[in-house]
């Protein structure tokens, strides 16, 4: 599937999302769906918002426009977006700025109904971002080999920064070390936690410190290519691994094990909740789900959405998820996709110790702690 049936695929399911709402088209602004509709492309400069720099418009009829400042859609044309694809209607910067203007714009290209948005920006229109979701869940093809690539590279880039960094280093040092290796495989981070020690125990989301690394780590990294997300954890311990920590991150292997033979197609996410919570429970430790959440499906954004009880999303075929249980001073936390029945981790570490668990006679894969010599020093 090129990217032109890719796009022409998109459209539809946003069409029928038009149509279910009885709408006359939809206005995506926010930098994920704009890199979710043109296969991986940005409408991004300030990356601390939601919301990018021009507009997409589909309408009922299955037109395509890129609605864009003048300062911006030279640019556009010539690095982001095919003027074959998106029919492009170019506004001044000033006209932007009075307010209306992209609305007016917007709704003088459609053929009668109302407009919706993927956003609260404007008040004047209904926000239907829940239902866009919904049309980015289940992968297409080339979506799918973009993923695995991204996987791939997200792997190996954590591996080289955890071939490099020693004992001595602060949580700063080393998070500026992943982003590094991160970005040298053209991967941005959106995420980047380190705990040293016991704050590990501590902090289930620990922003880096001053804090000095002495004997164990935990890295975790949620990293974007081509608008797409991926997370991953890994732990590392210098000298021998202590059997509390060893028997404790295999007890968390076992919960993400059982996450990922429940993640089957229909599965409702409430139901996937349970099965981790009994998962727990069956592990000896039934209030650790109490102290974090257990992650759930990912793709344009770094989780689209989160297991809980009341949860009604529903796991699609070719859907990614990112499962993330832990047990307090340790983390189990890869990328996978549900292709053909079957999850496919796409962000291993080549040479990484894994833990292997079994459920129902099938054997699943969880990183383990890797254990580095005592004489490795900053």
């Amino acid at each position: 599937m090129g990217m032109n049936s890719e796009l022409e695929k998109k459209t539809e399911r946003l069409r029928r999302v038009i149509r279910d709402e009885d709408l006359g088209g939809i206005l995506l602004n926010s930098q994920h769906n704009f890199a979710w509709l043109t296969g991986g492309r940005s409408n991004g400069i300030d990356f601390s918002r939601d919301n990018g720099a021009c507009y997409l418009l589909v309408t009922k009829a299955g037109k395509r426009y890129l609605i864009a400042n003048n300062i911006e859609m030279p640019r556009l044309l010539a690095e982001e977006i095919s003027a074959d694809d998106f029919e492009a209607v170019e506004v001044s910067w000033q006209s932007e700025k009075q307010g209306d203007t992209i609305l007016k714009t917007a709704n003088s290209l459609l053929s009668g109904g109302r407009l919706a948005t993927d956003s609260t920006l404007f008040a004047e229109t209904s926000s239907v971002e829940p239902l866009i979701a919904a049309c980015r869940y289940e992968l297409t093809l080339p979506e799918i080999e973009r993923y695995r690539s991204l996987g791939r590279d997200a792997g190996e880039a954590l591996g080289k920064t955890i071939s490099k960094i020693t004992p001595g280093m602060s949580e700063i040092e080393i998070a500026a070390a992943m982003r590094t290796d991160l970005s040298a495989y053209g991967l941005f981070a959106t995420v980047v936690l380190v705990a040293a020690d016991e704050r590990i125990a501590k902090y289930r989301h620990p922003v880096p410190t001053d804090n000095i690394w002495k004997n164990t780590l935990l890295l975790v990294a949620c990293t974007r290519r081509h608008g797409l997300i991926v997370s991953l954890s890994r732990m590392m311990c210098v000298g021998d691994i202590p059997e509390d920590l060893e028997h404790r991150t295999e007890a968390t292997a076992n919960v993400n094990a059982a996450l990922y033979a429940a993640t089957t197609v229909g599965a409702s996410g409430a139901k996937l909740y349970s099965i981790a919570a009994n998962a727990y429970a069956d592990q000896g430790f039934a209030d650790e789900i109490n102290k974090h959440h257990q992650g759930g499906a990912c793709g344009y954004r770094g989780r689209e959405w989160v297991v809980h009880p009341a949860s009604r999303e529903v796991v699609r075929a070719n859907q990614a998820f990112a499962w993330n249980p832990s047990r307090t001073g340790t983390k189990a936390e890869e990328t996978a996709i549900l292709i053909d029945g079957q999850m496919e981790i796409i962000t291993s570490t080549p040479g990484f110790p894994t833990i292997s668990t079994f459920v129902s006679g099938r054997e699943y894969i969880s990183p383990g702690i890797l254990s580095i010599s005592k004489g490795a020093t900053a």
